[in-house]
């Protein structure tokens, strides 16, 4: 009985540490990542929402298309229709679409209004610099820690103690992430290098997506509801390392916040293990429980 309670608890452990309730790509998809912010969980309630015009519509064209070319085809109507021009016809197609796109454009632009009103007292300011080809990123505060983001190599894995690919993944996974404090208002000033490309910031299960451009500070902001750990890119073509320029934001709770920004602000390497360590402690747990089985 004690080895399976000791076996149902490894499990459970390796399933709770395999949900971070993080979002990432992955294979094939085909919707949008989960929302995490309040901003993206708009901007997927807009995508249903516009998905109730945009089938009908394209289900409509798709149903006439296939009766005029059956009904008016040569072959039906070798005497060709002279006529002109109908007005109801030309009112319906003329007042339908613009009923549609009022529907569309009141949603759309208050969603772009959240979207770009500023709050007014942010609780954390991030300034990313994007350079060719990483990222670099600046808290300012009394706690000032500022550090380079690159993509972590496979060979430094091990060193990192980041071989998990499912938690890091290949070609997604930094050296050193961003890390906030979940629940909090995070303003982020997005610029790139003065003789630099632009590039551009986008973290999708944020809703973010802003250009990173060489001389002007661009501004957004995200207040993130889920802990976990969230991949981005950037997403403008900035050159032959466009795609080895990956965005990692580390979602935490406040005491963990707190620790890793005082130790940050003189040892950011060990800060980074202590959080990890905090965060990903599951595989001690699954030990320490086959452990007990034994």
């Amino acid at each position: 009985m004690k080895r399976t309670y000791a076996a149902l608890a490894a499990l459970a452990c390796l399933l709770f540490a395999s949900v971070s309730f993080a979002d990432q790509p992955r294979p094939w998809q085909m919707t949008l990542q989960d929302a995490a912010t309040p901003v993206m969980s708009q901007i997927r309630w807009f995508e249903q929402y516009t998905l109730w015009f945009i089938v009908p519509v394209t289900i409509f064209v798709l149903i006439l298309l296939i009766v005029v070319g059956v009904k008016f085809r040569a072959k039906a109507n070798p005497v060709p229709s002279k006529t002109s021009h109908n007005t109801l016809i030309e009112i319906v197609w003329t007042v339908a679409p613009v009923l549609i796109l009022f529907a569309i454009a009141i949603p759309s632009f208050n969603l772009l209004t959240y979207q770009l009103k500023m709050p007014e007292n942010p609780d954390l300011t991030i300034k990313a610099t994007a350079t060719q080809w990483l990222w670099s990123y600046e808290y300012q505060g009394e706690q000032a820690v500022s550090f380079d983001s690159y993509l972590l190599k496979d060979t430094d894995r091990a060193a990192a103690g980041k071989e998990d690919m499912a938690r890091y993944p290949r070609l997604l996974a930094v050296d050193n992430e961003v890390v906030v404090p979940i629940g909090k208002t995070v303003r982020m000033l997005i610029t790139a290098a003065p003789t630099d490309v632009i590039h551009a910031f986008a973290m999708p299960a944020f809703g973010i997506k802003i250009d990173a451009i060489p001389g002007r500070l661009n501004e957004t902001w995200f207040t993130a509801e889920r802990e976990g750990l969230y991949y981005g890119q950037c997403s403008e073509l900035c050159g032959k390392d466009h795609a080895f320029m990956p965005i990692a934001i580390r979602v935490v709770s406040e005491d963990k916040y707190a620790a890793w920004a005082q130790a940050a602000t003189s040892d950011l390497a060990g800060a980074n293990k202590a959080l990890m360590a905090a965060v990903d402690g599951a595989p001690a747990a699954v030990q320490t429980a086959a452990n007990v089985s034994n």
